[in-house]
């Protein structure tokens, strides 16, 4: 599914590669010479989203921490401005338009680096389409999504196994995700909220496709409506690491890392985040976060103008998790980061590697359309 999926476009191909993108990245004196500071990593597009915190209020923030790591900021911002220029088409944009709307973005990033100061996005602050976007996720009832993904089966609620959002678990996986999540259970300050009721196979972005995840229907408040999804994650190295010289702190295990950047990046987190393990494996678990919780980046539904005000948004919201997890473990201190923000002459400079770097995406994933249609990816 996921080689089938980067084969669409450039730009699901980049989100589907992100350990290549770091292999392609060129070594400029400006990437690795900024100042360090608590990297997303597999900054993109799409990687933003709405979501329920765990004090229940909706957030419009950075929503994938997989890849975090402690690196030089620009190394973000590389990956967000390259999957702007390689996800033109997709955004619908001409190329001139997605070098304004790039701009747009490192402008507001810098701008909000030089106040110093962290914010955040949540209903009563947002405007135009991120607005709208957390109105939806606010007024959405419990029932109504979860009649999205399940069904009721003699007065109880089971998951859909639709082929698009879920796939059926063996009974080896059903019995050791359903014990687990029992003996989980018994450890909380609620047991029976966390009583597992049905486990399937999530399927979910492009980057974690192949990855063990899985959709987990729990009792929570005992009756149908009162159901709550969770997802459970396998959680892999960051793709960064062997492309850094910097120390990164000795993790106790990936998820983890995950959990803890997670929690330092944003403003505040989603509901059930914590790391677990089963068996020898690691996994992070967390409420459900719908993938239809985005915003639709495409002309079609977006004017230009409406398209500047989401980039310079997510220019906000980057600058805000690097300012938010400033100083801890090696990350650059807020001073540094403000000093960094004065500058203007670093733009220009990463307007044209990311540049470089969407024209070599490009042609991987060409290469790439070559050995699939060959059938070098079947099984």
């Amino acid at each position: 599914m996921k080689y089938r999926k980067m084969r669409s476009n450039a730009f699901v191909f980049m989100r589907g590669t992100c350990h290549l993108f770091y292999d392609r990245l060129p070594r400029e004196k400006i990437l690795d010479r900024a100042p360090l500071t608590w990297c997303c990593g597999d900054l993109h597009l799409e990687n933003f989203g709405s979501y329920k915190g765990d004090n229940r209020l909706a957030y419009f923030d950075i929503n994938d921490f997989d890849e975090a790591a402690l690196a030089p900021l620009t190394w973000d911002l590389v990956r967000l401005v390259s999957s702007i220029l390689i996800g033109s088409i997709n955004l619908g944009v001409t190329k001139k338009e997605a070098s304004f709307l790039s701009k747009t973005f490192l402008e507001s990033y810098r701008i909000s680096l030089v106040h110093g100061k962290s914010y955040w996005i949540e209903r009563e602050t947002a405007i135009g389409k991120i607005r709208v976007l957390l109105d939806n996720v606010r007024e959405r009832t419990r029932a109504d999504f979860l009649n999205k993904r399940t069904k009721i089966y003699r007065g109880k609620r089971q998951l859909k196994i639709d082929g698009q959002k879920a796939l059926p678990v063996s009974s080896n996986q059903f019995d050791l995700i359903h014990q687990f999540m029992s003996v989980f259970a018994k450890k909380q300050v609620d047991p029976t909220f966390f009583e597992p009721i049905d486990v399937a196979k999530r399927i979910a972005g492009t980057g974690s496709l192949g990855v063990e995840r899985y959709i987990i229907l729990i009792n929570g408040k005992g009756h149908p409506d009162g159901n709550y999804l969770l997802d459970l994650k396998e959680a892999l190295p960051s793709s960064l690491i062997p492309h850094l010289t910097v120390k990164q702190p000795k993790w106790k295990t990936e998820s983890f890392r995950t959990v803890e950047l997670q929690h330092r990046m944003q403003a505040v987190s989603m509901a059930f985040l914590q790391p677990v393990k089963i068996k020898k494996t690691d996994y992070i678990l967390r409420a459900l976060q719908p993938s239809e919780d985005r915003i639709i980046l495409d002309r079609s539904v977006n004017s230009l103008n409406e398209l500047e005000q989401i980039l310079q948004a997510m220019g906000n919201i980057v600058a805000s998790a690097h300012i938010r997890s400033a100083g801890r473990n090696g990350s650059a201190i807020a001073d540094e980061l403000v000093e960094f923000g004065q500058n203007k002459l670093w733009g220009k400079q990463l307007l044209k590697i990311a540049d470089e770097c969407a024209q070599q995406i490009e042609k991987d994933w060409k290469t790439y359309c070559c050995a699939f249609d060959d059938g070098f990816f079947n099984s």
